[in-house]
């Protein structure tokens, strides 16, 4: 039997790939009553042979990790969509995974679970930039911003 290869899906992934550092701004949450700016750190690659991206993310706020993260991309054939598995420094479980899929030149995933909805936009700004919006929603309609940031490659 011949193994499975990458398709196009996979590699579109590599977007993402590299070392990406970038200035955040954290909106007031539950999680983060007062918000405020940060730095963020992104080191991605493809991993087992194309089919994921493996991201670990480290948040710095006055020069000291808070946060950290770690991300598993990849895409689903079956149910026609990219799936993103994360796994934080708050020890919440992993769940089911968000669920995305391009629209022009954005990666956007969604998820609806008990704590209530969240998007991420990932727009991409040329080979070496992108910008992140992450969000969250009671009900699906109405939607507050929780990060905003750009990210550079190194």
């Amino acid at each position: 039997m011949e193994m499975p290869k990458p398709q196009e899906q996979h590699r579109k992934l590599q977007a993402l790939a590299g070392t990406w550092t970038g200035e955040e701004t954290m909106f007031p949450s539950p999680w983060d009553p007062k918000g405020g700016k940060a730095t963020g750190r992104f080191q991605s690659r493809l991993e087992l042979d194309g089919f994921f991206l493996l991201t670990d993310y480290v948040q710095e706020r006055g020069g000291q990790p808070g946060y950290r993260g770690h991300g598993v991309y990849g895409y689903d054939g079956e149910r026609s969509c990219y799936t993103l598995h994360w796994f934080d420094s708050m020890g919440s479980p992993c769940g089911e995974p968000m669920k995305g899929n391009w629209r022009g030149d954005s990666l956007i995933f969604e998820q609806a679970g008990p704590m209530g909805h969240s998007r991420h936009t990932y727009r991409f700004e040329g080979e070496n930039r992108f910008s992140m919006l992450m969000e969250n929603s009671q009900d699906g309609k109405q939607w507050t911003r929780f990060l905003e940031a750009t990210y550079a490659r190194k």
